[in-house]
């Protein structure tokens, strides 16, 4: 049977991924004292987490010192999630952050007067540097630890003790880090903290986003805007091309059947067809090809999409192998 503390971890874990759903979770596990990080960093479903021995193994080495982080995965984009890491939390922060628009899926209790919120702002993978963007406004606007601020952090993972010695319970007991709310959703000034993040001027050595046949001059708002969602759409279509490994399986795609592939699991996560013909139109390599009539490809390439996924037996995205390529090491969280 399990102990107290398991069924702690197993109801905290599965609150907070219900709240940030995704395919693949990357964890890391850090030892506290080493700051060295366990062997054989893996990807994770939600099923694969919650199982027994999973949980048995998380905990075990939780309990030999290792911190363990997690992140929502999206290969080499971030999954839409962003980190807000407030290591001296303001007693009205969260009230603040839900009356601007806001609203985090995910706020964790690293201990007590430390907290880590994880607000969705897309249903899409983001470009890495859109999304550090993002989290650098939002660290500024709440006073968050900015070294923390970027689009592949690490946060922690509910349900397991904060093993930093700084954290130390009065009782010396390690404070386990507790699910303070857990609620899916996206925030709902989502575009404008878009928008606002990618206005924000270079920081340091940072290369501009502009193309390289502009002038080096600084664009007007809407045109700023228009090329980083330009950017999102390629992003998009890039994700998914990788996630139904399709230049692993055909050297030489054909760009159309590829098109109607992304097309019907963009629809099956409920994008909107407008959304759907900008991501194959800005993403679709060298588009529009030899199509002497590109919108009218592209409607047809949606009314075909829409009747395969009404089908009663759609074909299923094949699942990334937890094999594939290892992502560059990650950064932690400081909670």
């Amino acid at each position: 049977m399990p102990d107290v503390g398991s069924l702690f971890s197993l109801q905290a874990i599965r609150r907070q991924l219900a709240a940030m759903p995704c395919d693949r979770y990357l964890i890391r596990l850090i030892h506290h004292a080493t700051r060295r990080p366990w062997p054989g960093e893996r990807l994770w479903s939600t099923v694969e987490i919650l199982r027994e021995p999973s949980l048995r193994f998380l905990r075990a080495r939780n309990r030999e010192g290792f911190d363990v982080y997690f992140r929502p995965y999206a290969f080499d984009q971030n999954a839409g999630y962003i980190l807000v890491d407030l290591d001296d939390a303001k007693p009205k922060v969260l009230t603040d952050m839900r009356a601007n628009g806001h609203q985090p899926c995910s706020v964790v209790e690293t201990s007590p007067g430390h907290l880590q919120a994880w607000i969705r702002v897309s249903l899409m993978p983001l470009p890495p540097t859109l999304a550090t963007d993002v989290a650098r406004h939002l660290a500024s606007l709440y006073h968050a630890d900015r070294a923390s601020a970027d689009w592949r952090h690490l946060g922690r993972l509910a349900g397991f003790t904060n093993q930093k010695p700084a954290r130390r319970l009065p009782s010396g007991l390690a404070p386990w880090i507790k699910l303070r709310h857990a609620g899916a959703g996206l925030a709902s000034n989502r575009q404008r903290l878009l928008e606002t993040a990618a206005l924000r001027p270079p920081q340091g050595s940072e290369i501009p986003r502009l193309r390289p046949t502009q002038p080096r001059t600084t664009p007007p708002a809407a045109a700023a805007v228009d090329l980083v969602l330009e950017s999102i759409e390629v992003a998009i279509y890039q994700s998914w091309l990788h996630h139904l490994q399709i230049p692993q399986r055909f050297p030489q795609p054909d760009w159309s059947i590829a098109d109607l592939w992304i097309a019907k699991e963009l629809l099956r996560q409920g994008a909107p067809a407008s959304r759907v013909k900008s991501v194959l139109r800005l993403g679709s390599p060298q588009f529009p090809r030899s199509h002497s009539d590109p919108e009218d490809y592209l409607r047809r390439t949606l009314a075909r999409a829409a009747h395969e996924t009404r089908s009663p037996f759609p074909a299923r995205a094949a699942s990334p192998s937890l094999a594939e390529a290892a992502p560059r090491a990650p950064l932690c969280g400081t909670g």
